[in-house]
């Protein structure tokens, strides 16, 4: 099982990132998959989820309005478009993938936002 994010930087405020994750070695279809951060200090967070069939979003509110999660089924990949960033969204941004009692993670990409 793999879960590899790709896409984080170094952003300055107000700008937008698109972050993606390329799973493989299970059936991504027909798993739930959130992004979840961690900054330094902090326990990691839940940032924002999407069902197996995109029917269902949901986001923490300190992203709401500003973040959006999707998924390709066919490309196996769930996406976390980022826009209008703030210096507190800087961290570690880590990839989740869950059904039922199995769950997975990927290592995560750096995500900062400076001037």
């Amino acid at each position: 099982v793999q879960l590899v994010e790709s896409g984080g930087g170094l952003v300055q405020p107000g700008g937008s990132l698109r972050l993606s994750c390329a799973a493989s070695g299970f059936t991504f279809s027909s798993y739930a998959m959130s992004w979840f951060r961690q900054a330094p200090g902090k326990e990691r967070e839940f940032v924002a989820t999407i069902s197996w069939g995109s029917f269902v979003t949901y986001y923490a509110d300190s992203v709401k309005g500003r973040f959006t999660i999707s998924r390709d089924n066919a490309k196996n990949t769930v996406y976390l478009q980022m826009d209008s960033l703030k210096p507190e969204d800087t961290a570690v941004y880590y990839c989740h993938a869950r059904r039922n009692a199995n769950e997975y993670w990927g290592q995560g990409t750096q995500v900062t936002v400076s001037s």
